[in-house]
């Protein structure tokens, strides 16, 4: 089983739960996942992190090399499928022209491409107003789950040593 993790699993992980600097066990986990073949991402993710420009960014350029996936004519060659029902369905066309250019669309087409399970903490809607990524995983069949289910079906444990408090 391999995941590719959504921006907002980076994002809020450093921002709320598992933030870089008291919860290093959760950054070590991810960096071994992909050490052992199953936790990536994407190139437009590492992007869409980049522009925050704080420790994060610092951590996907020290830690990020094949982690964060190029793409490919693989992927490009499910570009056609991603946008195909993502037009095909009663979205405004604005939903449609911000998904077509958001790392979200190509996050899509890696899982498609690489038959990947989707990490995200976005959970589907019925807006015709912004687009989904578990609204189109369902619509394409594809696989996905919260960042806490992944952790969960891989057994993370983030366990404190036998140190004092």
């Amino acid at each position: 089983m391999s995941y590719l993790l959504d921006a907002n699993v980076f994002i809020q992980a450093k921002n709320l739960h598992y933030g870089l600097d008291f919860c290093p066990a959760f950054w070590q986990w991810l960096i071994d996942g992909h050490a052992d073949g199953c936790v990536f991402s994407i190139d437009k993710v590492a992007d869409e992190i980049a522009a925050g420009a704080d420790e994060l960014t610092q951590w996907v350029h020290d830690h990020g090399t094949g982690l964060f996936r190029k793409t490919d004519a693989a992927v490009a060659a499910q570009f056609g499928k991603v946008s195909t029902w993502v037009t095909g369905q009663q979205y405004e066309p604005a939903a449609i022209n911000t998904f077509l250019q958001v790392a979200d669309f190509y996050l899509v087409a890696h899982a498609l491409a690489g038959g990947h399970i989707v990490v995200t903490h976005e959970v589907a809607a019925n807006s015709v107003k912004r687009i989904k990524i578990p609204n189109v995983c369902i619509g394409l069949g594809l696989r996905f789950m919260t960042p806490y289910e992944m952790l969960r079906v891989e057994k993370a444990k983030f366990v404190l040593g036998g140190g004092q408090p």
